[in-house]
Formats: C-alpha cells, structure tokens, sequence
C-alpha cells in the first residue's frame, strides 16, 4: 500500500515538471518571436525629401533695354537722382542729355587687393586671377530712346576697369563685364519709377 501510494505521489511530481516545462517553452517562444520581429522604417535611401517651398528664389535679371513708362525729360531727371543716390557722379561733360544719353565718371567699387579680384570676378568676367588688382571701377553709358510719348528703352552699358600692380608701375585695363553693374542700376531705376519691389518674394512653408 505504502510502494502504491510512493508510486502515485511520483506520478504526481512528473506530470507537473513536464506541465510546467511545457509553460516555460511556450513563454520562451513567444519572446523568440516578438525579438524576431523588425521594425519598419524608412531609410535614407527610400526617404523623400520635398525641396518646393521655403526654397531660396532667384530673380532673373531684367531686360536690357528694359521698357519704361515715363515721359523722357521726367525719366532722365530721374535716371540723374538715382546715380547721385547711388553716389555715382554723371560727367556733365561727356553726357548728351538732349539724345538721351548720360554717362558717368569711373566709380570704384572695390579698393585694396584683398577684395579687388575677388570684387571684380563678380562685375567682369576675369580671364587670369594670377594679376596682383589692386582696384576695380566701372563707367555707365545710359541711353534713353523714346518709343512715343510715353513709352521708352533704357539700355544701360557698364565699362568694367581693373587695376593691376606691375612693380611701380600700375595701369587700368578693361575687362569684359559680366553684366551685374547694368542690372543694379536697372533694378534701382525701374523701382524708382513703378514704385513697386522686383525682389521675388520668398515662398514660407507654413508648420
């Protein structure tokens, strides 16, 4: 009776180490499947990137000539005020004000041989940047052709000048403009006359 009962409580204990090794098994495979399991997530290589608002807006430079809506004495007196507000000097001399010409004295725009080059890449078109500039100026020719009463072209040409150091001697030599000190001007004096901004008005990706 004693063996009987020892065989039972044996019996007992084995049924509940397999129950209970079957429950480890179980929660050990749940966990294997749970770290098996990736997140999805994009990588740089499948992300897209929007770059059309908030980007920087380029304007393109105006029309040279460019048409004005002004009568021609009422545009050249303007033309005179903008240079003298750009503290640009019109050589009274060399000026045709009755054929709607006005041209400038040399005005420099880059003094010193740290920013000469560097100044005059930007106004002219450079074709060594070996030369020791020392300066840069540039003249303005503007012509006004009248169309009819109101209506005018104003073509403006910039005479872009370097001065290059050559031991003692220095000299100014022209260079090609790259067009910058027409579209300045230009800019300038259609604002003056339309009273309205050209600068392109930047795009804000609202949050």
């Amino acid at each position: 009776m004693i063996r009987a009962t020892f065989l039972t409580l044996i019996a007992i204990f084995a049924s509940g180490v397999v129950v209970a090794q079957k429950g480890i098994d179980t929660q050990t495979q749940k966990i294997k499947e749970t770290s098996n399991k990736t997140t999805s997530r994009e990588t740089d290589a499948t992300r897209s990137f929007d770059w059309g608002k908030g980007k920087t807006i380029v304007r393109e430079r105006l029309a040279n000539p460019y048409r004005l809506a002004s009568r021609r004495d009422v545009l050249l007196n303007t033309i005179r005020d903008v240079l003298k507000e750009q503290k640009i000097v019109v050589d009274e001399a060399s000026s045709r004000f009755t054929d709607g010409v006005v041209i400038t004295q040399p005005f420099v725009f880059a003094k010193g041989p740290v920013i000469a080059t560097s100044e005059l890449s930007r106004y002219g078109v450079l074709q060594a940047y070996d030369d020791a500039w020392s300066r840069g100026r540039y003249t303005l020719i503007i012509e006004v052709q009248s169309i009819d009463g109101v209506q005018n072209n104003v073509s403006v040409n910039a005479k872009i000048e370097g001065r290059a150091g050559n031991g003692l001697a220095t000299e100014w030599t022209s260079i090609q403009s790259s067009g910058l000190a027409e579209e300045e001007f230009l800019k300038v004096l259609v604002e003056a006359v339309t009273g309205a901004s050209l600068e392109p008005v930047q795009d804000v990706q609202k949050p």
